[in-house]
């Protein structure tokens, strides 16, 4: 979208897009992170192991998730960014509401698959819907605001799902959800508006051309490596944390959903509004900036989220989460952001989808099975408390994800597109 297509749009319609793209990505994690907190539930009815549930929570949804994000934000750039985003939110929705009448490891398997198979088209094709709708002085912003969705997402469904799972049973939870995003889907299709791009943009875009690119930046690998770490330790830890909370810490599933809650709306959103005026603000000055931001804050965050986890106090745990849940979401406005300026315009739904496939592989497929399985491994040796130190390993992972961050900035100075001119 020009500079003058932007101005037409006008300020509060931008505004208006915005909403409605927030509104379907937090559907998009509260579906994918209700599973967490009724993990227990579930487990115990249908007899499954960490291993099993780590499973479900990870590589049964990374399987197709990933791999189709590609081929689906490619038909975005190429046909209606906003119809793929449309379709994609009633496939999820609809597998979600399944999910509540699965009655075997097998079938919640094949229904998280199909969770997957739906938010694949939700993601990268918003990213670039955002990007076409803002200027670039307000996409760090623009993005972080649309990534509350991850803390609200997840926030509503440990809350939600909690309070439902406790009250009624967890099958009714997955049902709700599922439906109220059923009802969502033709709302946002006919408020949202496809974001005009010059006719060139709407030509095939091979897709080896924009891996061409991509693979050529080193700034893409060491962000894409980066954000990977970051996602297994983050999605691992969100999903056992509830788990955690009921074994070691002793609070019941509406006990465990409002301690998630609160320090998800808290810290989470707090840590992305922070990443994106951060972004716009330090970026603008030096794009280094952009991975520079995020390797700080994971470095700092780490350590209290480790004694947190060791600890034994409820309250204590709490008030040593809040500051790192918040730095550790603070990465997702300015990578996002780096990673739509590292293609053309026309190729940033393929370019995000190309980042997620290497994020969500590694960070969603073995985050939370990998945290399940060495769970199971140290069961012998510790028992009831082994996630408690299944978990503390797996955050070494930030550190790592602050390494490749901090290598980044360098070669992101000289990887930048802005926007006016295509790459060299």
């Amino acid at each position: 979208m020009t500079g003058q297509a932007r101005e037409a749009a006008g300020s509060g319609y931008r505004a208006l897009v915005l909403a409605m793209l927030l509104l379907v990505y937090t559907f998009n994690f509260l579906d994918r992170q209700i599973l967490g907190i009724l993990a227990g539930s579930i487990k115990a009815e249908l007899g499954l192991s960490d291993t099993q549930l780590g499973a479900l929570g990870g590589i049964a949804f990374a399987l197709l998730y990933s791999t189709l994000a590609i081929p689906l934000a490619l038909l975005a750039d190429r046909t209606s960014r906003t119809w793929v985003i449309t379709v994609s939110l009633t496939i999820w929705s609809g597998f979600t509401a399944l999910c509540g009448m699965a009655g075997s490891f097998a079938q919640m398997f094949l229904f998280r698959i199909g969770v997957g198979v739906g938010e694949a088209g939700g993601v990268a094709p918003s990213y670039a819907v955002i990007s076409d709708y803002f200027p670039q002085e307000q996409r760090a912003r623009a993005l972080s605001i649309y990534s509350l969705g991850i803390p609200l997402g997840s926030a509503g469904g440990v809350l939600l799902g909690g309070y439902i799972a406790q009250t009624v049973e967890w099958r009714t939870a997955f049902i709700a959800v599922g439906l109220a995003g059923l009802l969502i889907a033709p709302l946002f299709r006919l408020t949202v508006r496809e974001p005009a791009r010059p006719a060139a943009q709407g030509d095939a875009i091979p897709v080896s051309a924009v891996f061409g690119i991509l693979a050529a930046k080193r700034s893409f690998w060491l962000l894409a490596l980066g954000a990977a770490c970051s996602s297994l330790c983050g999605y691992g830890v969100a999903f056992w944390l509830p788990s955690l909370l009921m074994r070691s810490f002793h609070l019941d599933l509406i006990g465990a959903g409002q301690f998630l809650g609160a320090l998800l709306l808290i810290g989470g959103v707090a840590g992305v509004l922070l990443g994106g005026w951060l972004g716009d603000r330090l970026g603008s000055r030096d794009k280094a900036a952009y991975a520079w931001v995020p390797a700080i804050s994971y470095i700092v965050g780490m350590p209290l989220f480790v004694i947190g986890v060791l600890s034994n106090s409820v309250p204590l745990a709490f008030g040593l989460f809040l500051i790192p849940q918040a730095l550790v979401y603070v990465w997702l406005g300015p990578v996002l952001t780096a990673v739509q300026h590292l293609v053309p315009a026309h190729m940033r739904a393929t370019a995000s989808a190309t980042f997620l496939l290497i994020n969500n592989l590694v960070g969603l497929g073995l985050g939370s099975w990998s945290v399940g399985a060495l769970s199971d491994a140290l069961t012998p040796q510790f028992g009831n408390e082994a996630l408690r130190y299944a978990i503390a390993a797996a955050l070494g992972f930030y550190l790592l994800a602050g390494l490749f961050m901090a290598l980044a900035g360098k070669a992101l100075r000289k990887d930048w597109i802005d926007g006016r001119r295509s790459p060299a």
